[in-house]
């Protein structure tokens, strides 16, 4: 019985594994990576930093912001202010339908030319896009909560599949061939389980009202989810009703300062909804530190003012003093999915966990073909050589070919023109729809070639294109890390040494297949 048992476990665990494995190599790269979506996108916009002057006057920038935003977009439905960073920049106006357009953080003053320069990209946003939803709207949303779903199914069966798992865990045996996968495969999974429990339920549970909206749908209607959302919240939320009459905007240089002592911390980003009308309301954004570890239920600071008295509707700061409310545990599932705590040291610990289980489900995949070669099952009759040359395929594609069409997107960012025509299509699509077909090709080599060599062929593609990122920002755009290093930019520095680690990396794997190869020719 128990035997029986094991068996539908273990055949369970290879197929959901298999099948859903090949899209969750995908998922699980492309989130790991948007990990560091900020410094991916810094890096992929290209803007020279410029440096915050100390003494700069921001009441005069703020009133200059102001001023700048209703001569040029008077009648958009709302503005906003994006304040410098830590690492300098100038600060950005963009509205409905327009934007950026950047002045100079020490005196206001409309910048032109090199320094207000920025190339239009979804940047590490489409990581995170694609992470969970593949850049396929409504499908592909769908397909990334089946594939999780298989991936709660693969994880549960596998510990009772493997009985010794945790004792395997010790054992390592190099040069074994299928054994050494089984050693690679347990391992990662031994080390990344707990991370990956965790990600993949907080992944479904983060859109809980979207893969289930019908019991929403029943006691809300279509529309409500703001009525329910702010029925969890234990408040209204601060909106007001569209329209009024024209009105005067209270003065932002009073208002961000009062803002920034509510919030005990710095301002980073100012919402002006319905400028210029009664009902206009300013929100303003504090900045998260990640030099500290926030507490895993802090929320994003903000503070809401009436736009035209100046009067403070809401406040939300992260002290752990307020009153819990159901609305909380969602928010601590997104902030455990989105690693919204914890600083910088918490995002390397998920960037890490994150390849972590991407190598385990590729070295699952492997697995699964490692060991029909040595023993098919016939599990497709006639078609089962077809089948498992497929399968070898998709698994060249799932693991060696999203390495290339990721490292491919940021060379699609430099070669594309910087100065995008206004009638051609959106340059960020193109960026897209180059990570895209690169990722296709990766595949239809896959199947072109005998398995072995495309997978040799598509790791060193990989891994030269890793070496050759720093030198292509260099050519492209006179930037490059020890420039970045110089002005103390490490987020967009960390993008090139993390490049040029993938690039070790994918070397060692080439290297690695090659000597195998190599072994099997003998």
């Amino acid at each position: 019985m128990k035997n029986g048992f094991r068996q539908q476990m273990s055949w369970l665990h290879t197929w959901c594994g298999l099948t859903a494995g090949w899209v969750l190599c995908a998922i699980f790269l492309t989130g790991t990576l948007a990990v560091f979506r900020q410094p991916i996108t810094q890096w992929m916009e290209a803007r020279p930093v410029v440096q915050q002057a100390a003494s700069g006057d921001r009441a005069a920038v703020l009133r200059a912001a102001t001023a700048h935003l209703a001569a040029n977009a008077g009648k958009a439905r709302f503005w906003r202010i994006e304040l410098p960073g830590e690492n300098g920049g100038p600060v950005l106006l963009v509205w409905q339908g327009g934007g950026p357009v950047a002045l100079d953080p020490a005196n206001g003053a409309l910048l032109t030319g090199e320094q207000a320069s920025s190339r239009k990209t979804e940047g590490g946003r489409h990581f995170m896009s694609f992470h969970y939803m593949l850049q396929a709207d409504t499908p592909g949303y769908w397909l990334v909560g089946w594939a999780s779903m298989c991936m709660l199914v693969a994880l549960v069966t596998g510990v009772v599949v493997h009985k010794r798992i945790f004792k395997d865990f010790f054992t390592f045996r190099p040069g074994k061939g299928q054994r050494s996968w089984l050693d690679a495969h347990n391992a990662t999974a031994v080390l990344a389980l707990p991370f990956l429990f965790m990600i993949v339920y907080t992944g479904l549970a983060f859109f809980y009202t979207s893969y289930m909206p019908w019991p929403l749908q029943a006691v809300y209607g279509d529309d409500g989810y703001q009525r329910y959302q702010s029925e969890l919240d234990g408040k209204e939320p601060a909106r007001r009703p569209r329209g009024g009459a024209p009105a005067t905007m209270h003065d932002l240089a009073l208002l961000v300062p009062q803002a920034e002592n509510l919030m005990a911390r710095p301002a980073r980003r100012v919402l002006i909804e319905q400028p210029g009308r009664t009902g206009m309301v300013v929100r303003v954004f504090g900045a998260a530190d990640d030099h500290r570890a926030e507490t895993i239920a802090s929320t994003l600071s903000s503070v809401a003012f009436d736009g035209v008295t100046g009067a403070v509707i809401d406040v939300k700061t992260p002290r752990v003093d307020q009153p819990t409310t159901s609305a909380d545990v969602h928010e601590v599932l997104k902030a455990l999915h989105l690693v919204r705590f914890g600083g910088w040291s918490m995002k390397w610990l998920y960037f890490v966990s994150g390849l972590l289980g991407t190598a385990m489900m590729a070295t699952g995949t492997i697995l699964f073909c490692v060991k029909r070669r040595k023993k098919s099952e016939q599990e497709f009759g006639r078609a089962t050589a077809g089948v498992y040359r497929l399968i070898e395929a998709l698994n060249v594609a799932a693991i060696a070919g999203i390495a290339v069409a990721c490292i491919g997107y940021f060379y699609a960012n430099r070669l594309l023109p910087a100065q995008w025509p206004a009638e051609w299509p959106d340059r960020a699509v193109w960026e897209i729809r180059a990570f895209l077909w690169l990722w296709l090709a990766t595949l239809l080599h896959a199947l072109a070639r005998p398995f072995m060599r495309a997978w040799i062929e598509q790791l060193a593609a990989g891994a030269v294109l890793c070496f050759a990122l720093p030198l292509l920002n260099y050519v492209t755009t006179g930037q490059h890390l020890l420039g970045y290093a110089a002005a103390g930019d490490w987020q967009r520095a960390g993008v090139e040494l993390v490049a040029l680690a993938f690039g070790v990396m994918l070397a060692v794997m080439a290297r690695h297949v090659q000597q195998a190869r190599r072994k099997e020719k003998r």
